[in-house]
């Protein structure tokens, strides 16, 4: 049986969420499905599903398989595109979705050279601190910067992300250093209150455990260069990543605390719908940003925000 289709189908029933809704997809019977993910599940010789007469579930094994089942069929259907496109240009309208504060600093400033490289692309570019459906509201693709949530989407990561615990020195001074991340609880915290990141807390690495801090305080927004503004002005704490603070930081306008106890980072990524054939232009905007934020070089300059 063909190694491909196996993967395809596990795919298919695991983002579908049933043997019967992938299997009417693709235009076969359940059974075909089932002896597909059957074959798969021997050859690897570990249970990817859990399967009842009532639902379906990943195993954990599973779901970290899914993860890299998906990155190889973009991968496969990337390379295909490049031998099929052969001298063919991109063409056509891209939608892109990216956070608010990353998207003007890290996103809105490559287009002009993106275009400039594609000049039969045009390009529509979201900026929104919401997390956006890109399926239903019809976006290419969705730059996310942080943990992602579970879901159906195709991730790539594009780099890492860290994040510092930030308080400017007028405030340190007041309130003092916390020594510990329960200290952040006697202290003025500024919380990101939308929903689009941040949701499971402040991440602190504590006795070798990753641990997460719902922080509270008086004051809290859903735009981060309002927080990022407040911690300048010396209201309170911030958790804020380093692409946006580390100037900051360098210059002493802001001073990085709990250090000790930073979290692994965590990514940028870009996210796309499940679909079999990747349009050329969404493949080459991708790439186009592994390229650059890949490159230790392009952190390390002053971001250009566009006006």
């Amino acid at each position: 049986m063909d190694r491909l289709k196996q993967i395809e189908s596990f795919v298919a029933v695991a983002t579908k969420g049933s043997l019967t809704a992938a299997a009417q997809a693709e235009g076969v019977a359940p059974a075909v499905m089932g002896r597909r993910i059957d074959a798969l599940e021997e050859r690897l010789g570990v249970k990817l599903l859990l399967r009842t007469t009532r639902r379906l579930s990943l195993t954990h094994e599973g779901t970290a398989f899914l993860e890299d089942c998906q990155r190889l069929l973009v991968d496969f259907a990337n390379a295909e595109a490049s031998v099929s496109a052969g001298g063919v240009k991109a063409s056509g309208h891209l939608r892109i979705t990216a956070p608010a504060g990353f998207g003007r600093r890290h996103v809105a400033p490559l287009v002009p050279d993106f275009l400039a490289q594609h000049p039969d692309v045009s390009l529509s570019l979201n900026l929104s601190d919401r997390v956006v459906d890109i399926v239903h509201e019809g976006f290419d693709c969705a730059v996310r910067v942080g943990d992602l949530a579970d879901s159906s989407l195709v991730s790539m990561r594009l780099a890492d992300n860290r994040r510092l615990c930030v308080g400017a020195p007028s405030y340190l001074r007041r309130a003092g250093l916390p020594q510990h991340p329960d200290e952040l609880a006697r202290h003025a915290c500024l919380v990101l209150s939308s929903d689009a990141s941040q949701s499971r807390g402040w991440a602190f690495t504590v006795d070798g455990q990753l641990q997460h801090i719902r922080p509270v305080g008086r004051l809290d927004c859903s735009d981060g260069q309002v927080l990022h503004d407040w911690c300048i002005a010396g209201l309170g704490l911030a958790w804020r990543s380093t692409w946006e603070v580390e100037a900051d930081v360098a210059a002493g306008r802001l001073q990085s605390v709990l250090d000790d106890f930073a979290a692994p980072p965590n990514g940028i990524y870009a996210l796309i719908p499940q679909r079999k054939h990747l349009p050329l232009r969404v493949r080459l905007w991708i790439d186009f940003l592994k390229h650059h934020y890949g490159s230790a070089e392009y952190w390390q300059r002053p971001a250009r925000v566009e006006a």
